[in-house]
């Protein structure tokens, strides 16, 4: 506990009154310049620094209802498979690691997965979260982003992905290894059925998804200048052709509409 939590804070709620309700965590610092931005003011700026436009994590509730017409959209429930099939441990259980990771973030795995429209044309997105075990894919997070590409197919979708992750999960050995091939199919399904896969790589996107289902996309976007110097950033990999375009956060829905009025001009 800090001199703020101890003193200022009691002081504070002291001072407004005992039923009002005062935030603890007023203020967040952005990783990349290091000020102390209102939290606030953060969250309404779509986790956006004002200084230095670092792009902080962005949860995927906000995702969907910025990116889906009007905030309107359905959330699908993501596939839920066992834990611990292998029954892995370290220096911790995997099925606690697990029970941590849930109740951090409020979600069964590492996926977040909603339909809707986007200027009037069907979508899938799906939402990769760093924040529960970096993003890593295991068989749930596999198996979700096959059902997403499958739910595309069946709906004649656009697949959108935002991705953010590390890579396989190492606690489900060879059978997270597995699902990078098992999403490269389901992603070629999507291709053959004439449906646009569009990714949208988020920091940081690397490992075993990086090389299965996100480097697929007909198109892929990336936000801004994530990395530190001298690290392969959003612009060092447009100019060298894994990236199509950079685009920033508040710029990305009307994009993402462009692309899909060009791409799916059928569902007009």
């Amino acid at each position: 506990m800090s001199w703020l939590t101890e003193i200022v804070t009691p002081k504070i709620k002291s001072f407004l009154g005992a039923s009002s309700n005062v935030e603890e965590n007023l203020w967040t610092k952005c990783p990349s310049c290091e000020r102390m931005i209102y939290s606030k003011e953060l969250e309404e700026n779509l986790m956006v620094c004002g200084y230095c436009s670092h792009h902080l994590y962005l949860p995927a509730k906000t995702r969907f209802e910025t990116i889906f017409d009007e905030k309107k959209y359905e959330e699908i429930e993501i596939v839920k498979t066992k834990d611990d099939p292998i029954r892995y441990k370290d220096v911790k259980r995997y099925t606690d690691r697990l029970k941590e990771a849930r109740a951090k973030t409020g979600n069964f795995d590492a996926i977040s997965i909603a339909k809707g429209k986007i200027g009037g044309r069907n979508a899938v997105i799906f939402v990769m979260n760093f924040a529960f075990m970096g993003g890593s894919m295991g068989l749930s997070v596999g198996k979700s982003i096959i059902k997403s590409a499958q739910m595309a197919c069946e709906t004649h979708s656009a697949l959108i992905g935002f991705t953010a992750s590390g890579g396989a999960r190492m606690q489900e050995g060879m059978l997270s290894l597995m699902q990078m091939p098992a999403t490269i199919a389901a992603i070629t399904e999507l291709k053959e059925a004439g449906l646009p896969y569009i990714n949208v790589f988020t920091n940081p996107t690397t490992g075993g998804v990086l090389a299965s289902f996100a480097i697929l996309g007909d198109i892929h976007i990336s936000e801004p200048n994530e990395l530190p110097e001298g690290f392969q950033r959003a612009e060092f990999l447009q100019e060298h052709g894994l990236v199509d375009m950079v685009v920033h956060r508040h710029n990305l829905p009307e994009t993402l509409r462009l692309i899909l009025d060009y791409t799916t001009r059928e569902q007009a």
